[in-house]
């Protein structure tokens, strides 16, 4: 049996600036040339630049909408799961990933960065994005785990944790 992709969350504002968007964009590029499946939460700013850097790149990009239709979905992304659960799909977007990126970030993306806490799932922050992965970068959200929020302050640094924390050859 095949072993499974290695699959990221990517969170940050559906109303990115042209700045978060352009993270998002080279993130999904290099999500794609890692081979990692790049999921978010399929609808538009930072969501639609990671799929779109991704899917441009060649690689796989998973969707998971918070409602019925297929039709919320940006353009980009190659696979689209519709939940039916309003934003209580910010848990499945963390619990399908192996490592959590965050861009920037307004109350959607600290819900991630929570569930990601919760469910123990590593969460790198991007240092100049902004939001939430700004602050709590380099922070315990609590007593409960003992890895800190990841501090990144580029996307070399991105991609070396991401070679370590899932075991991959860079």
């Amino acid at each position: 049996m095949k072993a499974k992709r290695h699959q990221v969350t990517v969170i940050g504002r559906y109303d990115a600036t042209d700045e978060q968007y352009q993270m998002g964009m080279d993130i999904g590029k290099m999500l794609a040339e890692l081979n990692i499946t790049a999921i978010t939460g399929g609808r538009g700013g930072l969501m639609e630049a990671v799929a779109r850097g991704c899917t441009e790149a060649g690689g796989l990009s998973v969707g998971i909408l918070p409602g019925e239709q297929f039709e919320e979905s940006n353009e980009y992304n190659s696979v689209v799961i519709p939940s039916g659960i309003g934003y209580a799909r910010n848990s499945m977007n963390v619990l399908a990933a192996d490592v959590v990126i965050a861009v920037g970030g307004a109350a959607g993306t600290l819900s991630e960065m929570a569930f990601a806490w919760s469910y123990k799932r590593p969460v790198i922050a991007l240092l100049g994005s902004g939001g939430w992965a700004e602050e709590l970068a380099g922070k315990h959200i609590d007593h409960r785990w003992e890895q800190e929020i990841i501090p990144a302050t580029d996307f070399a640094e991105i991609r070396k944790e991401l070679v370590k924390l899932l075991g991959i050859e860079s």
